[in-house]
């Protein structure tokens, strides 16, 4: 029998008639488990893939791809250095940096640790995850010996703004006659930003590098020289580069794969625990498959018999079957991808509404690091779940429509 019959039967059979009711309900919940289970997917991948991607982006946007130590001292002659690295392939920036801990206090009270950087105007405007982020004032204020710019956060917390006054206190104290007391300065914010990092909004602050090398007792030098690379993923290549070209100069040189690498390696287990888990509720709709299916096969025993007896051959009885559940499964996938494509697209759009709805914050930065809710949609993922769903329906379709191919209409026709 032609193809164009096995069609029509196929479609004859996912039609529900008087007395077929509960065979069509298993069968659309397995229509809606599939669909479901891959939206989730998706949407879960995507999140993940975005949560991976905006850490990256964000902490290392901060702190550089690789991180160069002097051995034991400041760097000092850290203008050749940086102009030397800056020529090598792949690297995009080396911004001189002078980085320590202190306690941050302010005229309205309070006081929070703080980590503070110092660095030029000039590699300011090449630390683009702070410069393109200004919310209030300009990094053009940033100069002179007593000018600031703060995180968000930290400015929220102590009702800061433009023009307000902050103090700073080094645990590395000044010897005197009397002892050794901490070393104080006043400064004034002259701009705030807004990383999207929670940490960096409400502990960071930046510095003119002349102001800082003052503040930290470090005239003429630096405590690290920060390196960013075109591709972070690659970012071997470009140490190895480094470890050749500062053979003779006496720094350590760490990588941001060995400063993070247990907190980007948990995310990665986590993401691909979490694939385990969901491509479970796959599986599961799939076995409803076999079982809506048996139970049809059951229900046109007779049916069956009297095609094999008008001339169908057993390979068409299979293959009806087969496009029977094949279609369950291919719809619900269709469904599940359009779903989880189009909450991907419009996830803040939906996350602002839920918040708006139930009056709370369903993505504390506080716990998340993040200050909304980041989705990469990345489309060979979503071919994969696509085509991961369809084999699993397929395959779940092979067994049941073999039982049918092999019903004896004789014995078929006699019991029923």
């Amino acid at each position: 029998m032609s193809f164009a019959f096995e069609r029509m039967m196929a479609a004859r059979y996912l039609r529900a008639r008087r007395g077929e009711r509960f065979v069509s309900i298993i069968a659309a919940i397995s229509l809606v488990g599939i669909a479901l289970g891959v939206a989730t997917l998706i949407i879960v991948m995507s999140v993940m893939n975005g949560f991976r991607t905006e850490l990256l982006a964000r902490i290392l946007g901060l702190n550089g791809h690789v991180a160069i130590y002097a051995a034991g001292e400041p760097i000092r002659d850290y203008m050749k250095l940086t102009s030397r690295i800056e020529k090598l392939p792949g690297v995009t920036a080396a911004l001189s940096v002078v980085d320590g801990q202190c306690l941050l206090t302010t005229d309205r009270g309070g006081a929070v640790g703080a980590e503070v950087r110092g660095l030029t105007q000039s590699d300011m405007a090449k630390l683009a995850v702070v410069s393109r982020h200004i919310v209030e004032g300009t990094l053009a204020n940033l100069k002179g010996p007593d000018a600031i710019a703060i995180g968000i956060g930290l400015a929220q917390r102590f009702g800061l703004s433009v023009g307000s006054r902050v103090t700073l206190v080094s645990p590395q104290g000044m010897a005197t006659a009397f002892g050794t007391v901490p070393r104080i300065k006043s400064y004034k914010v002259v701009a705030i930003f807004r990383v999207g990092f929670n940490e960096a909004d409400t502990s960071f602050a930046y510095l003119p590098l002349s102001a800082a090398q003052l503040f930290f007792q470090s005239p003429n030098a630096v405590t690290q020289i920060d390196v960013f690379v075109h591709n972070a993923d690659a970012v071997a290549v470009t140490t190895a580069a480094l470890h050749r070209l500062l053979a003779g100069d006496h720094v350590n040189l760490v990588d941001w794969t060995q400063s993070n690498n247990s907190f980007f390696n948990a995310v990665e287990v986590e993401r691909n625990v979490m694939f385990l888990i969901l491509t479970l509720i796959i599986i599961v709709a799939a076995f409803n498959i076999v079982s809506s299916l048996f139970m049809l096969v059951k229900d046109k025993t007779v049916d069956i018999a009297i095609l094999r007896t008008m001339g169908a051959s057993s390979g068409s009885v299979l293959r009806i079957f087969v496009i029977v559940g094949s279609s369950v499964g291919v719809v619900g996938t269709a469904l599940g991808v359009a779903l989880g494509v189009v909450f991907c697209l419009n996830i803040d759009t939906l996350q602002h509404f839920l918040e708006h709805v139930t009056g709370t914050t369903l993505f504390n930065p506080e716990v998340y690091f993040l200050s909304q809710l980041p989705a990469e949609l990345r489309w060979q993922e979503v071919l994969q779940v696509s085509l991961m769903a369809l084999f699993l329906s397929f395959l779940a379709t092979i067994f049941p429509s073999w039982r049918a191919a092999r019903t004896d209409p004789v014995e078929a026709l006699r019991h029923g």
